[in-house]
């Protein structure tokens, strides 16, 4: 029966019945066995299920002009009755005198190689190379953003855990949704982005995400939490997420830290802290002003590992109503469920941070680059 609500939940998007935290089984449970495995090509390949979900490749530059970036294809699935696929683009005016250069735009005529490794669709192309260590991007799907960029891995990928996947729903043996995450946290980036106005050298530092939602996203998480921080020497990366009350608002926490050819540590044993937030009038949710990342755990030779990354996060970079922004398509996917107001808040503080690493009896600061989202859904 409870499978029955889940799937009417799913397609209605009415809201979920509580079902309880042991509802969900977090990955965190198998990074207690195998913190992280690294990943193979194989891993790379796009799962494109036929039910309900979100399934994404983003792509963040930090170059070093100073410039800030995303592009990201999103692949989505409807009830396994419609697909649809988009791209965006984003070039942050961490200035904040301009609009940020904001492109989403949906894709024709999708598909994938036989391999399921790389993604074509009219005038895009996200490609894995042979050897499976460097994606490249070539988009001309609008041409005030032009986009040509390679990302080649500088560190080891790796999923936390076994298989980077959380699990949901009462019956383990037959989830009815999951989570999945899969990170090449240090790239070497190269290539360009051209506008109207300019081209932009995008050489620099970046970092891959594959993710999954295999089910509704705001039956999955309430709120999310997510920081990418490069350093000369180090990446350092967190991504959480908050279960609504119906799995019984279960902290899921996957991150790691790395420096070029190590993992240095990964795992499920992290936190983020909004340490100070103010009152946003507009969306009516608490919007952090300055957050706390803690690692803390084990490295490969079991020294113990401790990372932070805490300060004030400076003027916000954005704020997105996800309604007002978002394709039609994950709106029927949000649905309009009572109760959900999604707004994602962006930001890069120009006052730099620094990450302080101990490992062992070493401890070390290197100053970086950070791009952090805070995210209310309900």
């Amino acid at each position: 029966m409870n499978w029955l609500k889940s799937t009417l939940a799913s397609v209605a998007g009415t809201q979920e019945p509580i079902y309880g935290p042991e509802a969900i089984q977090s990955v965190a449970q198998q990074a207690q066995q195998t913190p992280y495995t690294e990943l193979t090509k194989d891993d790379l390949r796009w799962r494109a299920y036929q039910y309900t979900n979100v399934e994404t490749e983003t792509f963040y530059v930090m170059a070093d002009s100073g410039d800030l970036v995303m592009v990201q294809v999103i692949y989505s699935n409807i009830a396994g009755i419609h697909t649809t696929a988009q791209f965006n683009s984003k070039i942050f005016n961490l200035k904040g005198d301009q609009p940020h250069i904001w492109h989403s735009d949906p894709l024709y005529n999708f598909m994938f190689d036989e391999s399921m490794l790389s993604f074509g669709a009219d005038n895009l192309a996200l490609t894995l190379n042979e050897e499976g260590n460097a994606y490249t991007i070539k988009s001309a799907v609008n041409e005030d953003s032009l986009v040509n960029l390679t990302f080649t891995r500088a560190a080891p990928g790796f999923v936390v855990g076994k298989d980077g996947t959380s699990y949901f729903g009462t019956d383990p043996a037959n989830p009815w949704g999951s989570m999945m995450h899969a990170f090449w946290p240090r790239c070497r980036v190269e290539g360009t982005i051209t506008t109207k106005e300019k081209t932009y050298d995008l050489t620099g530092r970046g970092m891959f995400i594959h993710a999954i939602q295999g089910m509704k996203p705001h039956h999955a998480a309430a709120r999310w939490n997510f920081v990418n921080f490069q350093t000369p020497s180090y990446s350092a990366f967190m991504m959480e997420y908050t279960t609504p009350p119906s799995y019984g608002s279960t902290v899921v926490n996957v991150g790691g830290i790395v420096k070029d050819d190590e993992i240095i540590y990964a795992g499920a044993t992290n936190s983020a802290t909004h340490t100070a937030s103010a009152h946003d009038a507009d969306s009516d949710w608490p919007a952090p002003t300055s957050i706390k990342w803690v690692w803390e755990g084990k490295s490969k030779d079991e020294k113990d590992v401790r990372a932070e990354l805490e300060g004030p996060l400076g003027n916000r970079l954005d704020r997105v109503d996800v309604m007002a922004e978002v394709p039609g398509f994950v709106k029927t996917i949000a649905g309009s469920v009572a109760g959900t107001r999604p707004y994602i808040f962006q930001y890069s503080p120009q006052e730099k941070l620094s990450l302080k690493l101990k490992i062992g009896d070493e401890e070390v600061s290197e100053e970086g680059s950070m791009f952090s989202e805070a995210t209310f859904i309900s």
